[in-house]
């Protein structure tokens, strides 16, 4: 064997051997060591080929290092990244927001993602192989993780049709959302009052686009538009990863890249606009007392946590199809701070259109307030003595409207507010945060129609979207579809061409009118504290039931190197404190928060906030209990043997590369036994069983004090005790104390 092979490495030590489970593995297929030539009962001379482990053990394997670290990288950056963290960054203090999001990605965020890289990597399963491996009564996380993937897929592709809605809208000049549109009454030309009472942009989205109802509870039917638009993104959707990762690998090429291009461009033609500084040095001005509320670290956990694709599935499966021996700790590193700087440029990028978008709308109301100033000084309301001698109405700067309006507001003290003025200040604009769907389709839309070539930016903008989307759908349906094919076996193109048509017609609930409701719902309920638990389960079962110091002694084995000892107190002590404030604080936010939705009301043309009707309220409740109820079910069931615990679908090559080393180790016992045999002595047939030591003494391993339904541990079986006898199963290995 080569010296500086691991096993060698192993012999050669003087310190004690810390096996893991997967060790025992490979006594499941035992070897035949009547026909071994080292064997002196066996033929003499008579070799038998030594097993050979195939590079290739027929799972897909990514082209290049490239091709997967992008996949990761479409995964983690969504739409989220766009809409989400720039409203966060506005309402929790500016720059200083920055602080409590970065510290948390480090103690938090780049743990528990190196943490699911590895567990994908090394087990080489989906989900649910993985968490029925590491510990079979909790294998109900890799089935809760496929229902949460499943209930956001339903309503993310919806956001992705919208997009496409808009990306076709955006080939016309001008663009349809930027004037109200006209209704003609006899020979009267009057604009769309819903429009007029509040922007054009606004009545597109709401009127025009989704056709909103005013409730909840009035469905409307279905809006043939928006169904079109959900039909063609699922067709995109099935396409991309119909063949699994050798079609989705090739489409992250351009769907990773192509929003980057986009963002820099929007960057550079932001910079270029009157009042991008503005909106970029009021996002970055740090208010350093909002460091000190708790509800600021709060909403930077969650963003964390989210931002990176924790728990759904994508990561682990994405991390499957790597070789063994990558290096799944840069990797992690790598997408974790590509992630942050994409959405610090993300929010350069919408700061510097806000900014923009800020001076347009309070230079527009300059121009309609100094209307009214005219008006009253015409109607001698006003005197003309109130004016500031230097200040010309055709050209009213807003500093001079600013002096004008304190000096009327100082003489009229007492009927003041009866002139309707407003005071056009810029920071107010600035202020007015908006995030998601209103970021997008509204805010971000109304920028745009006062760009120059307003269609190229617009077609650029809805595009990027499009391919932020996929590339999050990707890693979604991926989290869907590795685990049921590793488990069963049905043909993956046709099992993908049916879970897209079922979320199609499961998704037409969010294409009827009332749609846009119970996207937000979905949103609100279906992902948030099912995906916490799912997280703070996969830390405690590899941290304290596997245990913490034999998975950094498998990191070791896998990558060649022992990580930082930091990760052991963070994946032990840390995290799993932090997951649990978070959940805490989650609840806590769920109970006193009145569960509701925005709602579009036509006759006032604004939103108003209404509570859920009590089916409503229980469909939120349903959707966190379906998303969780595999967790209980699936201890229960295992606890009391009422199902099988998954043991013979653990992974081909991982088993296979368990086995070579352990057939390496028994031919080197071997060889030292007939060495130090006495002269006539007979070796004996028996491989030289190893002991495997816990890692804290030389004590090892009592097959018969070992519990049938300890976790991390299977049923599996181990080589014969000797040639003649049968093999017999063995029990589990117990957790290990890391006390």
């Amino acid at each position: 064997m080569p010296k500086n092979s691991k096993v060698t490495q192993r012999e050669q030590s003087h310190e004690h051997v810390t096996e893991s489970v997967a060790d025992l593995l490979a006594h499941e297929e035992p070897l035949d060591y009547k026909s071994s030539s080292l064997n002196v009962g066996g033929a003499a001379g008579k070799k038998v080929p030594q097993l050979e482990v195939p590079e290739n053990d027929g799972r897909p394997a990514w082209n290049s290092k490239l091709q997967y670290i992008l996949a990761q990288v479409g995964f983690s950056v969504g739409l989220g990244n766009v809409w989400r963290f720039p409203y966060l960054c506005q309402k929790n203090g500016g720059g200083a927001y920055l602080v409590p999001y970065f510290i948390l990605l480090l103690i938090i965020g780049i743990p528990l993602f190196f943490l699911e890289l590895a567990v994908g990597q090394k087990i080489r399963r989906g989900s649910i192989g993985v968490w029925n491996y590491v510990c079979p009564r909790l294998g109900g996380i890799g089935m809760s993780s496929l229902m949460v993937c499943g209930f956001v897929g339903l309503y993310y592709n919806v956001i992705i049709g919208w997009s496409i809605f808009y990306f076709f809208q955006s080939f016309q000049y001008p663009l349809p959302w930027s004037e109200c549109p006209i209704r003609k009454n006899g020979t009267l030309a009057i604009v769309e009052p819903e429009c007029d009472k509040s922007s054009a942009t606004t009545y597109f989205w709401y009127r025009q686009t989704l056709n909103t109802t005013s409730t909840i509870a009035e469905s409307g039917g279905l809006n043939v538009k928006m169904t079109l638009s959900l039909f063609v993104a699922w067709i995109i959707v099935c396409l991309a990863v119909i063949k699994g990762i050798a079609s989705s690998g090739k489409v992250m090429y351009f769907s990773s890249l192509f929003p980057y291009v986009v963002l820099f461009c929007f960057l550079v033609r932001g910079l270029m606009l009157k009042g991008s500084v503005d909106g970029i040095a009021h996002m970055f001005t740090p208010k350093l007392e909002k460091m000190l509320e708790p509800q600021v670290w709060r909403e930077a956990a969650t963003q964390v946590f989210f931002a990176l694709g924790l728990g759904f599935g994508g990561v682990i499966a994405f991390s499957s199809y790597n070789k063994i021996d990558n290096n799944c700790h840069f990797d992690a590193v790598l997408v974790s701070f590509i992630n942050f700087f994409t959405s610090i440029l993300a929010t350069l990028v919408v700061f510097a259109v806000l900014g923009f978008k800020a001076n347009i709308m309070n230079e527009k109301c300059v121009v309609e307030n100094a209307e009214k100033i005219l008006g009253y000084l015409n109607s001698n309301v006003l005197s003309h003595d109130l004016i500031p001698p230097h200040v010309n109405f055709s050209h009213l700067t807003t500093s001079d409207y600013a002096e004008m309006y304190g000096v009327i507001k100082t003489v009229k003290e007492g009927s003041f507010s009866q002139l309707g003025l407003d005071p056009c200040v810029l920071e107010d604009e600035l202020n007015k945060a908006v995030q998601g769907t209103g970021l997008a389709f509204i805010a971000f839309t109304e920028a745009m129609t006062h760009f120059p070539a307003s269609p190229f930016w617009s077609v650029m903008f809805f595009f990027m979207l499009i391919n932020l989307g996929l590339g999050s759908m990707i890693g979604t349906m991926t989290g869907i579809t590795t685990p049921v094919l590793d488990t069963y076996k049905v043909q993956k193109e046709l099992f993908t061409v049916g879970c897209c048509i079922v979320a199609f017609l499961c998704g037409l609930l969010f294409v009827q009118r009332s749609g846009n409701y119970f996207v937000t719902m979905f949103d609100d309920y279906s992902a948030g504290l099912p995906l916490t638990v799912v997280v703070i389960l996969e830390n405690v079962s590899v941290a304290w039931i596997y245990g913490t110091k034999r998975f950094m002694q498998d990191l070791e084995d896998m990558l060649g190197f022992r990580p930082y000892m930091i990760y052991f107190y963070l994946w032990k002590y840390v995290s799993p404190l932090c997951l649990i404030v978070l959940i805490s604080a989650t609840v806590i936010e769920m109970a006193i928060s009145p569960p509701g939705y925005n709602a579009w009301v036509q006759e006032l043309a604004q939103e108003r906030f209404q509570s859920y009707p009590p089916w409503a309220l229980a469909m939120c409740f349903a959707l966190i209990i379906v998303a969780m109820l595999p967790l209980p079910v699936v201890f229960i069931a295992r606890h009391f043997n009422l199902m099988s615990d998954g043991s013979n679908k653990l992974s081909v090559s991982y088993r296979k590369t368990m086995m070579k080393d352990m057939s390496n180790l028994e031919e080197q016992d071997e060889a030292r036994s007939i060495l130090g045999a006495k002269p006539g002595e007979v070796p004996s047939s028996v491989p030289t069983r190893k002991a495997y030591l816990t890692p804290g003494g030389n004590k090892p391993l009592d097959p018969n004090s070992l519990s049938p339904n300890s976790c991390y541990g299977t049923s599996y079986q181990n080589a014969a005790i000797s040639p003649t006898t049968p093999t017999t199963p063995t029990t589990p290995v117990t957790p290990e104390s890391d006390s």
